[in-house]
C-alpha cells in the first residue's frame, strides 16, 4: 500500500495545475510547463527517475501531442476555409429560414449544429462559432454564450472525429504495459483499440440516457434566465420538439458508436439529426403555436450586452467578430447553394469511413512509408532512448490528413482565390498556436507520471493516486467518476486532456475496488465532456467572441446547473451499471 508521502508527492503535478489555473487564472500555456517541471521533481525525488527516463517520457508525450495537434489543425483549417468561402453563411441562412422562434433556433443551432461542429472540429470551436451566430440573429450576447456552451455535451466525448478517446485513451493505455497485459494478454480483447471501442459504446449509452434532457435544458435556461417572463413554461411548450431532436440525434449517434467506433458518433448523429429535424419542421411538425422572443432590448440588463450589439456580428470599431462574419441583419443571407456548402463535410465523413472501413484503403494509408516511427529516425535506436517506449505519427491515417485533403479539394470546389486560402491558413495558425505549448507539456506531464513506475520497477504516480482514492471513496467511487473527469476538463479545458490526465487513474481505481473498468472509463469520457461547461479558458474564449469578457463568473454559475444534473445522473447510472445491471463487464 502506498504511503501518505507517496500520495502527496504524486498529487503535486495535479495540484500545481489546479492552483495555477483555478487559483491564479494562469493560462494553460503557462501552467502546463510548470506542472511538467513539478512532475519531473516528483519523479526524481519520490521515484528516483533518472534523466534518460524523464527525457524519454517527455519525448513520448510530445509525439502524442503532435498527433493531437495534427487533427486539431486540419479540423480548424477546414472550418476557416468554409468561413472564407461563404459556406457557413449559407448553412446559417438555411437554419435561420426554418423558424424565427428562438426556442426552435436553440434546438437547431445549439444542440444539432453545435454537435456537428464539435464532431467535425472539436476543441472549443462550437461555442466560438455558434455564440456569435446567435448574437447575429438577435440573441443577447450573454444568453448566446450560456446556451452555446450547454448544447453540444453529447458530442464532446467524441470530439473531433474521436480524438479524446483515440489519443486520450488508446495511445495512453498502449504505453502502459500493465494495462495492455490486463486488457489484451490476460483479458477478452484483441487490442487496446477494440477495448476503447467498447468504452465508446458505454459512453454513448450514458449520454443517450442522460442527454434526453439536454435540448430542453438549453431552451429552459434561455427562457428562465433571459426571457421576459423568467419562466420555464415557454420551454415546456417545445418539449415535444426537444425530445424529437434528442431521438433524431441519439439513434444514429448510438448506432454509430456501436458499429463504427469512437470517430463518428457526434458527426453522423448530428448530420442525420439535422436532416430529420429540419425536414419535420419544414413539413409543419413540432412548431410551437406562438412564436417566442426575448423582451424589448431596452429592458435588458447592461451585463447581457457587450461590444457587439445583437443583430450584428461586427464590433463598434468595425473589427470583424471571431466567427468571421459581417452580417448586419438579424437573418444571415448567402448566395452559395446549401448542397455546395455542405459538400466538404460530406466528403470528410465519406473519407473517414473509407479509410477506416475498407481494408485496401486502410492498408494503403497505414503503410510504413507513410508512418513516422521513432525507430525509423536516424540514430534513434529501436525505442526512445533505449527505454522500450515507442510511438509514431501516421501521416495519412490520422484524421488531420482527411481534413487537409478536403481543404485542398474545397479550394477549386468553392472557387477560392489566393487571398482567401492565405486568410484561412493564417486564422488557423492563430487559433492553434496557443494550444501547442499547453498540449505538449500536458501530455509530457502525464507521461512522466505514467512512466515513473516503469523507470523504477514500482507502482507509478497514477497507480499510487488510484490506490489512495480507492481507500478513501471505497465502493461508492463510481458515483464520482464523471465528476473526476469533469475536474480534468475544468483544469485543462479539453476532454482529450482530461482523458489523458485521468484515464489510467480511473482504471486503477476500478481495479482497486473491483468494479468494471469499461463502465468506469465510460463515465470518465462523459465527465470530460461536462467539465468543458465551466473550463475557465473555454468560457473566456466564448465571451471574447461576443464582446463580453469579464462575465466569466455569471456564466460559470449558470453552467453549474447542467453540470450537476449531468454529473449526478451519470454517477447514479455508473453505480447501477457496476453493481446491479452489468457487474460482469470487464
Amino acid at each position: 500500500m502506498a504511503s501518505t508521502m507517496e500520495i502527496l508527492v504524486s498529487l503535486l503535478p495535479l495540484l500545481t495545475i489546479a492552483v495555477l489555473m483555478v487559483g491564479f487564472y494562469w493560462p494553460a500555456t503557462r501552467a502546463m510547463p510548470v506542472a511538467w517541471l513539478v512532475a519531473i521533481a516528483a519523479g526524481v525525488v519520490g521515484w528516483g527517475m533518472n534523466g534518460t527516463w524523464i527525457a524519454a517520457a517527455t519525448i513520448n508525450g510530445f509525439i502524442t501531442a503532435a498527433n493531437i495537434l495534427y487533427i486539431v489543425f486540419g479540423a480548424i483549417l477546414l472550418l476557416y476555409t468554409l468561413k472564407q468561402t461563404g459556406a457557413f453563411d449559407a448553412i446559417n441562412a438555411g437554419f435561420a429560414s426554418v423558424s424565427e422562434d428562438r426556442r426552435v433556433q436553440v434546438v437547431l443551432l445549439v444542440f444539432l449544429m453545435g454537435s456537428f461542429i464539435e464532431g467535425a472540429a472539436g476543441f472549443g470551436t462550437p461555442a466560438a462559432i455558434v455564440g456569435p451566430l446567435l448574437v447575429g440573429l438577435g440573441f443577447p450576447p450573454l444568453a448566446a454564450v450560456v446556451i452555446a456552451l450547454t448544447g453540444n455535451l453529447m458530442a464532446i466525448t467524441f470530439g473531433a472525429v474521436g480524438t479524446p478517446l483515440i489519443i486520450g485513451m488508446i495511445d495512453i493505455f498502449e504505453s502502459v504495459d500493465t494495462i495492455t497485459a490486463d486488457v489484451v494478454a490476460n483479458g477478452p480483447y484483441a487490442s487496446i483499440a477494440a477495448w476503447v471501442a467498447d468504452i465508446a459504446v458505454w459512453a454513448a449509452g450514458y449520454h443517450v440516457i442522460v442527454g434526453i434532457g439536454l435540448p430542453f435544458i438549453g431552451v429552459a435556461m434561455m427562457t428562465r434566465f433571459f426571457g421576459e417572463e423568467r419562466s420555464i413554461k415557454p420551454a415546456l411548450e417545445v418539449l415535444p420538439l426537444t425530445l424529437f431532436a434528442w431521438a433524431a440525434f441519439s439513434v444514429p449517434y448510438f448506432l454509430t458508436a456501436w458499429f463504427l467506433g469512437p470517430e463518428f458518433p457526434g458527426l453522423l448523429g448530428a448530420m442525420v439529426g439535422l436532416v430529420v429535424v429540419v425536414g419535420a419542421l419544414q413539413a409543419g411538425f413540432f412548431h410551437p403555436d406562438e412564436e417566442w422572443d426575448f423582451g424589448p432590448e431596452a429592458a435588458w440588463p447592461d451585463h447581457w450586452v457587450g461590444d457587439i450589439e445583437p443583430g450584428e456580428t461586427t464590433s463598434d470599431d468595425g473589427a470583424i467578430a471571431a466567427d468571421g462574419g459581417a452580417v448586419q441583419s438579424s437573418v444571415p443571407t448567402a448566395s452559395m447553394p446549401l448542397w455546395k456548402a455542405w459538400t466538404p463535410y460530406v466528403l470528410v465523413a465519406a473519407l473517414l469511413v473509407v479509410t477506416r472501413a475498407f481494408d485496401p484503403v486502410n492498408a494503403f494509408v497505414t503503410m510504413d512509408v507513410f508512418t513516422i516511427t521513432w525507430s525509423g529516425l536516424p540514430f534513434t535506436g529501436d525505442s526512445i532512448l533505449g527505454t522500450g517506449l515507442t510511438n509514431d505519427f501516421a501521416l495519412l491515417y490520422l484524421p488531420g490528413a482527411v481534413f487537409v485533403a478536403v481543404h485542398l479539394l474545397t479550394i477549386p470546389l468553392h472557387g477560392m482565390d489566393g487571398g482567401e486560402v492565405k486568410a484561412a491558413w493564417t486564422e488557423t495558425i492563430e487559433k492553434v498556436a496557443p494550444a501547442v505549448i499547453a498540449l505538449l507539456f500536458a501530455v509530457a506531464t502525464v507521461q512522466i507520471m505514467l512512466q515513473s513506475g516503469a523507470a523504477t520497477g514500482t507502482d507509478s504516480m497514477l497507480i499510487v493516486l488510484s490506490e489512495g482514492m480507492a481507500n478513501v471513496a471505497g465502493g461508492v467511487y463510481p458515483f464520482f467518476a464523471a465528476y473526476v473527469g469533469a475536474f480534468g476538463a475544468f483544469l485543462a479545458g479539453s476532454n482529450t486532456v482530461s482523458d489523458i490526465l485521468f484515464g489510467t487513474f480511473q482504471y486503477g481505481v476500478a481495479e482497486q475496488i473491483g468494479t468494471p473498468r469499461t463502465i468506469m472509463l465510460g463515465a470518465q469520457a462523459v465527465g470530460g465532456a461536462i467539465g468543458n461547461l465551466i473550463a475557465v479558458h473555454n468560457v473566456v474564449a466564448a465571451l471574447a467572441v461576443v464582446g463580453l469578457v469579464g462575465e466569466e463568473g455569471r456564466v460559470i454559475r449558470l453552467e453549474l446547473i447542467p453540470l450537476v444534473y449531468y454529473g449526478t445522473a451519470t454517477g447514479l447510472l455508473a453505480l447501477l451499471f457496476s453493481y446491479v445491471l452489468f457487474p460482469g463487464t470487464f
